[in-house]
């Protein structure tokens, strides 16, 4: 007898009371699993060339080899040189250490702020709910990487007013999915619980609002790794970015773009390391996504 089950919205036909997909729950995971293990590897490299690139880079970042200009990747120079003679693989590694420090700066700055503001607009509600969320939408009407660069514009380039320009424009996303996460979870039944028994609003908060909010914001800051980064290195391209001797990723990417027909790998390899960040960004983020919520674990 065949049986319908409505699961979460999903409709699942189920004959003998077995579901119709009889392949186990590792052989569904398999493949997801897999993509977020590569991805923590790339990530765990990555932050291992940004916490020690000496023992990693093969050469000083600064160091001008005269009769090694414009060599292509080779054994001895992996990513090829460039136009100061200077070994792009080490210069690379160096590089991340800027551009990975931005991103999780700009993370944790920015994914504070709009929690805060997330939190107040959620919990308090009324007038002060609508004010914090028109002007949230207000700032939400220029986009994200315009926001930075007019920051950064007016700011100047170094490394703190980058951090800060890049982490403005990651405040409105997370504002809106944390205010979102505590007014679904202050109207669940265990917090008027809590509340009919006299638990004082604070602890109520941190004890039960809190923890049942921060998965998505543990997903959304995830993925703005990648976003952060990919915006510092747009800052640098455009030539708004940290002025060091040592170039990061996206400086690197605008000093090589004049001699793409003759020395393509100036630029490529810094794009690739970018690409691949975001993209192992991303990958964990989905990965946690549907980790952290059950009603993707029981789909």
């Amino acid at each position: 007898m065949t049986v319908k089950d409505i699961v979460l919205g999903k409709t699942v036909w189920r004959e003998s009371g077995r579901s119709s997909d009889t392949r186990p729950s590792f052989l569904k995971l398999r493949a997801s699993d897999l993509l977020a293990a590569l991805s923590a590897v790339v990530l765990a490299f990555a932050a291992l060339c940004a916490l020690f690139p000496g023992w990693i880079a093969p050469y000083s970042p600064t160091l001008m080899l005269a009769d090694r200009i414009l060599l292509p990747p080779s054994a001895a120079h992996y990513f090829g040189t460039d136009y100061f003679g200077r070994d792009i693989f080490s210069v690379v590694v160096y590089g991340s250490r800027d551009s990975l420090l931005i991103g999780l700066a700009s993370v944790l700055a920015g994914g504070l702020a709009g929690c805060v503001i997330g939190a107040v607009a959620g919990i308090a509600g009324g007038v002060i709910d609508l004010l914090l969320m028109r002007f949230i939408e207000i700032v939400m009407t220029i986009p994200g990487i315009l926001l930075a660069l007019a920051v950064a514009a007016v700011l100047g380039p170094n490394l703190f007013n980058i951090i800060f320009a890049v982490s403005i424009s990651m405040v409105p996303g997370f504002a809106r999915v944390f205010r979102s996460q505590i007014i679904s979870v202050k109207e669940r039944a265990f917090i008027t619980a809590a509340r009919s028994i006299g638990m004082p609003a604070p602890r109520i908060f941190f004890r039960h609002v809190l923890p049942n909010a921060w998965s998505p914001v543990l997903v959304m800051a995830t993925i703005g790794l990648g976003t952060s980064i990919l915006s510092a290195a747009g800052l640098s391209f455009l030539g708004l970015g940290v002025i060091k001797e040592i170039p990061d990723w996206g400086t690197l990417l605008s000093q090589g773009r004049g001699y793409l027909t003759v020395a393509w790998w100036i630029s490529t390899f810094p794009g690739a390391a970018i690409t691949l960040v975001v993209l192992a960004g991303n990958i964990i983020g989905d990965w946690l996504r549907d980790r952290l919520d059950p009603k993707r674990e029981q789909r």
